[in-house]
């Protein structure tokens, strides 16, 4: 399975912000569509992201307060990225070895979305969902006359 078929099923919905934006508006844009990432875009190129994790840590930071900083001030200037051919299987141990919940997909300069790690985890869930069934089926027409354990 490819990143491209979890952006297809998972709709072309995205969020952005520049990184002169004040960080309380994307966290308000964040909390207002219920989503735990934004991309920072600027001048239509991928500047970073701002994850709950960065905003979390910014609120910790200043002892409650959200500041008064910009985006640009506590994104990750540096995310994983991946392109809409990448491997699914590739891209699941990359997610846990780097700790990332939120992914942009990129096809050179354009942004295609943003897949989650609950994304990949519901895609891989299905995709062996479908595989169980197909095997039960397989066992269940098995012919008589053929023994399963060759």
């Amino acid at each position: 399975m490819k990143v491209s078929d979890i952006l297809r099923v998972k709709g072309t919905a995205l969020f952005t912000t520049p990184p002169h934006a004040l960080l309380w508006q994307a966290v308000q844009t964040m909390a207002e569509n219920d989503i735990g990432s934004i991309v920072v875009m600027d001048r239509g190129r991928l500047a970073g992201m701002l994850t709950f994790r960065e905003v979390l840590t910014t609120v910790h930071a200043n002892g409650g307060w959200i500041g008064d900083g910009t985006v640009r001030d506590v994104m990750d200037a540096q995310p994983l990225i991946v392109g809409s051919d990448t491997d699914v299987n590739l891209l699941r141990p990359l997610m846990l070895e780097k700790h990332t919940r939120y992914v942009p997909v990129m096809d050179g300069d354009t942004l295609m979305g943003v897949i989650s790690f609950y994304d990949v985890a519901r895609a891989v869930l299905e995709e062996q969902g479908f595989e169980n069934k197909m095997l039960k089926a397989y066992i269940r027409d098995w012919p008589e006359s053929e023994s399963p354990a060759a």
